[in-house]
This record gives structure tokens, C-alpha cells and sequence, in this order.
């Protein structure tokens, strides 16, 4: 497997929205390796074919850390409680800034898995709190859309003047 370079943040495919993966194949399987080491390297706990460029709806989401990684193909969410949590988020397309999210406290996924099967998977938490995150990606809903205008742009400056230093 490889590490792929991650796009950043502003590129517009991180905008795009994904297509649907139809061929379960062995090059399906290789870029599902490629995600793993690249999430590996950013380091981060999710990754989605958009991070690198690719616009297939493919995610891989490790938690807790010393999990092994799940590989959703095509993933959906199909239930979502009422309760709301707040959670930390950032992405591996934009490095070293992070803000408080709410989202679901707990969803129901329908995803497939490498072989084309159709599987359910039931998340709270952290867990569930990666799942919309990285399903809004490949919608193309980048996460600082999550946030009110003032914390979008106050943030993007963060970034800005960090990728300055950098």
C-alpha cells in the first residue's frame, strides 16, 4: 500500500460530491489500503477517497486508535437519535485547527463492505461523531460548514496565517 498526498484546504474537490462506488474490485481494495496508511501518516482518525483527490464514496475510520480500521463503501445513514452531542472536529485537509461541532449522538449506518455486502453498523459517540463527519464529506460538505459564518471565518484566518508560518 501507499501514502497518497491529502488535498488541502481550499481546493474545490473538497467541495464535490462523491460518486457511488459499483466495481468491487482488487484496485477497490488497494485504495482502501492507501487510505489506511495515508490516515496512518496525517495522522487522523478518518479519511475519505475525496482527502485524496479521488471521488469515489470510500471511508476508513479508525477508533479507538488500536482498533482495526472499518472500511465503508458507499455509506449512508439511515437512523440518527434526537440527542445531539459536541465534538471536537478538524480534517486531515486542513491541518492544525479544530472547532466544537454538534452532531448526532448516536446513527445507524448502511454501508458495503469491500466484497459489494451490504452491512448495517450501529455508532455513538466518537464513533458516530466520524461517521457523519466523513459521510458530509463525501457529500461535499466540508466540516467548517458545520460552523456559524463568524467561527467559519475565524477559523479559515487561524488556518490562513498557520500555513503562512508553515
Amino acid at each position: 500500500m501507499a501514502v497518497r498526498p491529502i488535498i488541502k484546504f481550499p481546493n474545490p474537490l473538497l467541495r464535490a460530491v462523491a460518486d457511488p462506488v459499483e466495481v468491487f474490485d482488487s484496485d477497490l481494495s488497494s485504495l482502501a489500503g492507501d487510505l489506511v496508511d495515508t490516515m496512518h501518516a496525517a495522522p487522523g482518525i478518518g479519511i475519505t477517497g475525496p482527502h485524496i483527490g479521488i471521488l469515489k464514496r470510500l471511508v476508513v475510520i479508525q477508533v479507538p486508535p488500536a482498533a482495526k480500521p472499518g472500511i465503508y463503501v458507499n455509506p449512508s445513514v439511515v437512523e440518527a437519535s434526537t440527542e445531539m452531542i459536541r465534538h471536537t472536529e478538524g480534517s486531515v485537509s486542513m491541518p492544525g485547527v479544530t472547532e466544537d461541532i454538534d452532531r448526532h449522538a448516536r446513527v445507524r449506518i448502511r454501508y458495503q463492505d469491500l466484497d459489494g455486502n451490504e452491512q448495517l453498523e450501529d455508532a455513538d459517540g466518537l464513533l458516530a461523531v466520524c461517521h457523519q463527519h466523513e459521510i458530509d464529506q463525501l457529500d461535499g460538505l466540508f466540516w467548517t460548514h458545520r460552523l456559524s459564518r463568524l467561527k467559519r471565518d475565524r477559523l479559515i484566518k487561524r488556518y490562513d496565517k498557520l500555513m503562512r508560518i508553515l
